[in-house]
């Protein structure tokens, strides 16, 4: 029988976020770390939703059903709140959760939260991102290199909250003494490529070091997203109360201070390993924000004239971008087409790739570098929005 030996969990805030965002849950044998999107005031709804969803343990029977019931319940409950409530509007969140049985490791999971395992000097990743690049990876339109600095890495094509239904990937895994599984939020593994995780994992004292090695490192790639790391380590058993403790789901011990027991209580979600948060930005002024211009009478004559007897202009305008804030969550935004307005709610410009970036978080000094809404092409707009996530504009 399988039991954990050596146990590590931590959240942080990372270098350009203002708020954790990620929740994580651990009660042995259950580890799950979930990633909310939708900005501060939703996706940290979403997340902390979908991991106190698990406080009850699994249903009745096998693993893998039970985890797909929770996390399918965990996405009606989100998915109902986003709808009753205007400022949860549009809130989601990634899932990965990791169930340890006998002689097995079941895996559920949804988004691009990622679970690894690490055994006889292999990292192997057993998740699949739910992502626009993950799908053209999988497809083989992209390589693993050119995602990880793809400018819409962080599109996500499946999460919990957005739709009613969603379908979960789960899958058991034959485990053995000395495995070492990771769940992690992409705040990891979009800073921290797999080539440097396995030294990390692998030259670590032990499991705690491991986890804060992978976090500094993850800040000091730049720290753009808040950043969850759980690790723990199996071993083999014959018996006993504490091996029987875990194998029913029943709350033992709580942690000491490295996170090393062989067993836990429930850790909430967001711990911070950073002592001190950066200070937080006053909020925006409106004017801050993407303005919104709006055209003369006579230039809106001429261009409905011009749209309406050929629409050429509308054509133009899908060759060039600009760069915004996004009203709502503040975030530093691509846009496709012109920076313009016109009556009865036509806009002449679309949401090409949100970043993971706030305006509030860009040197006051640079704001209006991501402000002016100079017409761009693709290529420029996306450099300037690659340096900026990946902490390079100062």
């Amino acid at each position: 029988m399988l039991r954990i030996s050596e146990s590590f969990h931590a959240s942080d805030l990372g270098r350009q976020r203002q708020g954790n965002e990620d929740s994580y849950f651990v009660r042995a044998p259950l580890f799950v770390v979930a990633d909310g999107m939708g900005g501060a005031q939703a996706g940290e709804v979403a997340s902390e939703m979908a991991v106190e969803s698990f406080d009850r343990g699994l249903p009745d029977g096998e693993p893998a059903a039970g985890l797909v019931k929770v996390i399918e319940d965990a996405n009606r409950r989100i998915h109902d709140r986003s709808r009753a409530e205007a400022q949860r509007a549009g809130m989601g969140t990634t899932v990965t959760a990791a169930y340890v049985g006998e002689q097995e490791v079941t895996i559920a999971h949804v988004g691009d939260s990622r679970a690894y395992l690490l055994r006889d000097g292999d990292l192997i990743r057993l998740t699949h991102d739910h992502s626009l690049v993950g799908e053209l990876v999988a497809r083989g339109k992209l390589t693993e290199e050119q995602a990880e600095t793809h400018p819409q890495r962080s599109v996500i094509t499946r999460a919990l909250g957005p739709e009613p239904d969603v379908q979960v990937d789960v899958q058991a895994y034959q485990a053995r003494a000395g495995d070492v599984f990771m769940v992690c939020s992409d705040g990891l593994t979009s800073m921290v490529p797999e080539a440097r995780v396995k030294p990390i994992l692998e030259g670590a004292g032990s499991l705690e070091q491991a986890g804060r090695e992978l976090i500094a490192a993850a800040n000091d790639a730049g720290g753009r997203d808040n950043i969850t790391v759980i690790l723990f380590r199996l071993e083999d058993v014959e018996g006993g109360e504490e091996t029987a403790a875990v194998a029913r789901d029943e709350p033992a011990r709580t942690s000491d201070e490295g996170g090393r027991t062989a067993t836990m209580a429930v850790a909430r979600p967001r711990a911070q390993l950073i002592e001190e948060a950066p200070p937080r930005t006053a909020p925006l002024p409106k004017a801050g924000r993407r303005r919104r211009r709006r055209l003369p009478g006579a230039l809106i004559a001429v261009i409905a004239v011009l749209l309406v007897v050929g629409g050429g202009l509308w054509a133009a305008s899908r060759a060039v971008y600009f760069i915004g804030a996004d009203e709502r969550t503040g975030a530093v935004t691509i846009y496709q087409g012109l920076p313009y307005e016109l009556p009865f709610g036509i806009d002449l410009y679309d949401p090409y790739y949100t970043s993971g970036v706030r305006l509030a978080q860009v040197p006051e000094r640079r704001r209006t570098t991501f402000t002016d809404h100079k017409l761009r092409p693709k290529d420029d707009a996306e450099n300037l929005v690659t340096e900026l996530e990946r902490g390079r504009i100062q």
